[in-house]
């Protein structure tokens, strides 16, 4: 039985008053604990240690599941996912452009404040729960929209992002030679303008060969959205080959894809170490370096700094895709999923910020060696790492060999983010669907035809016209916007509707004390007010989309663009509304909290709250923000 604590007034924080627990059946090495077991905890020491043990005041029948085989699994599992392009493309230029280190200061304040409470919030929640994005939300069904947005969310972003894969899988083939085809001219793709030794005074007429090899033989890019043209069959062989792999990566669930994370989590941090070394020693290395760190005050004061920093923070922590819950669900129970959450954050905001010496030691070079300022070479996204980068080793000696290596990196920085969130959302359908239900699939087959329906819509993307559809995908589909929304509610329903409180001694159940207490008030103070605050600036700070500073979208690609975005979030008011509606009894009842009595049942007396909740589906107040065990 796992050990816990509960709070001196017994009551939730903001929401839900009282204890609500199931007790902890004796845990079976294959299927794991209950499907939701919770605990009455004991008193709580001043240290915050426990003093009592729980005490089970109702037992649920064991719920098959599968677990990870270690528990290092599991944490390698979510450095994979979490740790992904973002960290190497998007923070250092984030932090040269935001003042530097002066970045540090408004990243590490959201990161704990924001990002590291919603980290673990979404673990320990899949932890408790032991179920997917959808199903986890049982615990207030008036907002089970949430786990049907965040798996509108992840849809999006597995459906776009392995797009990045697939044209680092081409870099990567192409990387295989004595010459690399992006550092010379002459080549079918290239214009009569291209030159392949640029300079300072060569810069606004003449095109780098780098260049035309993404945008004329990799993009092969048209004129604009309204014009597909025809698909890049090389890139989408790339594409299929990719798609296989992640197919065999979770087909036979955790137990394969938490040991093939062991190398696509861990190599992409030697060829990091390597890449750093060689990039240290380059000249022009040093101003580099100093470019990205040097610190300029004034930028503090700029709201687009903050906006930034916690856009970033959502992005990097892969926060809000229910991916996360869904990895925390095959945890064994009383596992510690706090020191996890902090082990895992670490590991993620470090990795950002060394890979910026990465990136800003070699653009330093290409900087000094093209004699230009490196604000002309810096770049961030795919600019990185198809323009910047690849020119920059084509300046090294033994070029196609730095080549291989990033775009090996590169492949599997993306490669276990994918898989991984592939994983969570097959989760979320096969729990939705129990083994009862008349839709239930084999595994094998549901994630075969989830690949097959991605490829299919990925189509587009290797298209003439797919730049603009892929930039389509990511600026609207997973942004910032959608990602605080998300977030935003998740605190909202945990600490005021579920009651933050109750959690804590959920959690305390779990790992055998409470949390400390700044994580609590972050659920149910700081931490929306950080959502809200930088959703409202993104808001009211919004730019249509512009590809490449010049191709402005037309109307109606704007449009789909926010139905991207609008898909994901109106899920959540349009749940709880078709919730509300179908609940039984008067507004009055509705509103109502649920009665307290007692029932002895089968020996134990068990509180009515609890019993409250077991009957979720049928008592009418409780389907609406109690906690549903029976309901799919």
């Amino acid at each position: 039985m796992a050990k816990g604590a509960s709070s001196e007034s017994g009551g939730g924080g903001g929401g839900g008053g009282g204890i609500y627990s199931v007790s902890v059946e004796p845990q079976d090495k294959k299927t794991g604990p209950p499907a939701a077991a919770m605990c009455q905890g004991a008193s709580v020491g001043s240290k915050g240690e426990a003093v009592d043990s729980c005490k089970p005041t109702l037992a649920l029948p064991p719920r098959e599941r599968e677990t990870w085989t270690r528990q290092m699994d599991f944490i390698m599992s979510c450095v994979g996912f979490a740790v992904g392009l973002g960290n190497v493309w998007r923070f250092p230029y984030l932090c040269y452009k935001n003042g530097g280190g002066v970045f540090l200061i408004p990243y590490t304040l959201i990161a704990l404040l924001g990002g590291i409470p919603i980290f673990f919030l979404e673990i320990s929640l899949g932890q408790f729960m032991k179920a997917g994005s959808i199903t986890v939300w049982n615990i207030a069904p008036l907002f089970k929209g949430l786990g049907f947005a965040s798996m509108v969310i992840v849809f999006y972003c597995n459906t776009y992002y392995i797009m990045v894969l697939a044209w680092g899988f081409y870099y990567l083939v192409k990387s295989f030679t004595a010459t690399l085809p992006w550092a010379t001219c002459g080549n079918p793709w290239n214009s009569p303008d291209a030159s392949s030794n640029l300079t300072c005074d060569e810069l606004s007429d003449k095109r780098s060969p780098v260049i035309e090899f993404w945008e004329n033989k990799v993009l092969n890019i048209s004129k604009g959205l309204e014009y597909p043209g025809a698909i890049n069959w090389e890139v989408t062989l790339c594409l299929l080959s990719c798609w296989v792999l992640v197919y065999f990566c979770v087909w036979k669930g955790v137990k394969s894809a938490g040991k093939i994370v062991y190398f696509t989590a861990t190599f992409p941090y030697v060829v990091l170490i390597i890449l750093f070394i060689r990039g240290v020693m380059l000249p022009g290395a040093q101003d580099g370096i100093i470019y990205y760190l040097k610190p300029d005050w004034s930028k503090l004061a700029s709201p687009q700094v903050w906006i930034d920093a916690g856009t970033q923070i959502f992005f990097s922590y892969a926060i809000g895709l229910g991916a996360l819950t869904a990895l925390g669900s095959y945890n064994r129970f009383n596992n510690n999923c706090y020191k996890d959450a902090i082990i895992l954050a670490l590991i993620n905001s470090g990795t950002s910020f060394f890979s910026g010496f990465v990136v800003f030691s070699i653009l330093g070079f290409m900087a000094a060696e093209q004699g230009v300022d490196i604000s002309k070479v810096a770049e961030s996204g795919p600019g990185l790492a198809f323009i910047a980068y690849p020119r920059a080793v084509t300046l090294m000696p033994v070029a196609p060999l730095w080549a291989a290596l990033f775009f090996f990196m590169l492949l599997l920085l993306g490669l276990d983010s994918q898989f991984v969130g592939v994983e969570g959302f097959i989760t979320g359908i096969l729990d939705f669907f129990p083994s009862t239900h008349a839709f239930r699939f084999q595994r094998e087959i549901t994630v075969a035809i989830f690949c097959v329906i991605c490829f299919f819509i990925e189509l587009s993307m290797v298209t003439e016209g797919g730049m603009y559809v892929f930039q389509l995908f990511d600026y609207y589909s997973a942004s910032g916007t959608t990602l605080l929304w998300q977030a935003f509610w998740e605190c909202v329903v945990i600490a005021w509707i579920y009651g933050a409180d109750r959690f804590m001694d959920d959690i305390a159940c779990m790992i055998g004390y409470r949390p400390f207490p700044w994580m609590k008030w972050c659920w149910m103070v700081v931490t929306p007010l950080i959502c809200l605050g930088i959703f409202l600036f993104n808001i009211a700070y919004y730019k249509p989309l512009i590809y490449n500073n010049s191709y402005v979208y037309p109307w109606w690609g704007e449009a789909i663009g926010w139905g991207f975005a609008l898909s994901s979030m109106l899920c959540v008011p349009l749940f709880a509304l078709y919730k509300f509606i179908r609940a039984k009894g008067t507004l009055a009842e509705v509103r109502l909290p649920p009665p307290h009595y007692k029932e002895q049942k089968g020996g134990m007396q068990v509180l009515g709250l609890n019993l409250y909740a077991w009957l979720g589906e049928t008592l009418s107040c409780s389907r609406l923000t109690q906690p549903s065990i029976l309901s799919g």
